[in-house]
């Protein structure tokens, strides 16, 4: 993308401060390692620079090439951007000889560039080619698979990942307009998908959810959620936090499972002779649980859904 053409899509970072104020960057921790695990466009990564000290270092990851473009931008010597999922923070971490690190940061689910520009394919709202990868340069694109995938893990996969309750027509629609022409647009597929779906939501296009799953599936999104918050967890020092924005409910659900087996700590028997000292201790705590302020979601929309939580490392447990 061409400066000028990444001058047309703009991103409002969602609950900007709150998401970095909640990694506690200040005193001695100024000068810690901190993890931006989703750059994006760089809102939160630019907001803990300007709280890190001269001897702090953020890392951030990303799977797009434009927002690794973006990053390229920045010359601060204390930022590194790595182009891969935040899933695979421990082994970059290992390969840069860091142990420990001081706060974690991710801002899930898709950007606002990324669903306004139709040559991404991930709106039905222009029409553009049905890509839908956050990395164009590596797996299938979403016309390839939903040419060759069989109807039954096309169903599974729009009822899973988009909680749709028309998945099996939808499916079966797919496969049948595909022995007659290629699905490769994005319009194409949500015409389809508007036919198939025989009530609509208030408010809601009909191709959302289904947009929404086959995105999912593609980026695998939510395997790289359950495996990028274990391995964050597994390089987080004693009192170092969580910082986890979510979009939708599947991705909080996993987010809020993640932290609550760490909070609740499952104990033995009372009658067992055990000392307390040697009782299960908890290996993280709750810190907070945020929305977007009505004034926020006003300024974007977009917000609405967002849903922050934030956890604390706690010193003395195992990985």
């Amino acid at each position: 993308m061409t400066t000028q053409q990444a001058t047309e899509f703009t991103h409002q970072t969602v609950l900007l401060h709150e998401a970095v104020d909640a990694l506690g960057i200040a005193n001695e921790r100024s000068n810690g390692i901190f993890i931006d695990g989703t750059f994006g466009r760089g809102g939160h990564s630019r907001l803990i620079l300007e709280r890190l000290g001269p001897h702090g270092r953020l890392i951030a990851f990303d799977k797009d090439t434009q927002a690794i473009a973006c990053a390229s931008q920045i010359t601060d010597p204390r930022f590194q951007i790595v182009h891969d999922s935040f899933a695979t923070v421990a082994q970059a971490l290992q390969a840069l000889n860091i142990e420990q690190v001081d706060g974690v940061l991710l801002d899930l689910g898709i950007s606002s560039p990324q669903v306004d520009d139709a040559a991404r394919g991930f709106s039905f709202r222009t029409d553009g080619p049905l890509d839908m990868r956050m990395d164009t340069t590596r797996g299938m694109s979403a016309a390839e698979w939903l040419a060759v995938a069989e109807e039954e893990k096309i169903r599974e996969v729009i009822k899973n990942y988009g909680e749709e309750r028309f998945a099996f027509q939808i499916a079966k629609a797919i496969v049948a307009r595909r022995q007659a022409e290629s699905i490769t647009g994005t319009r194409q597929l949500a015409e389809l998908v508007a036919h198939a779906v025989k009530t609509r939501e208030k408010g809601k296009d009909p191709a959302t959810r289904t947009f929404q799953a086959i995105r999912i599936f593609i980026n695998q999104e939510l395997e790289d959620l359950e495996v990028g918050l274990a391995a964050a967890y597994s390089v987080l020092a004693p009192y170092g936090r969580m910082s986890v924005i979510s979009f939708h409910s599947l991705e909080d659900r996993i987010v809020k499972q993640f932290f609550a087996a760490r909070v609740r700590v499952a104990q033995p028997d009372r009658r067992l002779p055990i000392r307390q000292a040697d009782l299960p201790q908890p290996q993280m705590r709750l810190l907070n649980r945020l929305k977007p302020s009505d004034a926020e979601v006003q300024r974007n929309p977009r917000a609405r859904s967002a849903i922050l939580r934030v956890a604390e490392r706690l010193p003395g447990d195992s990985v």
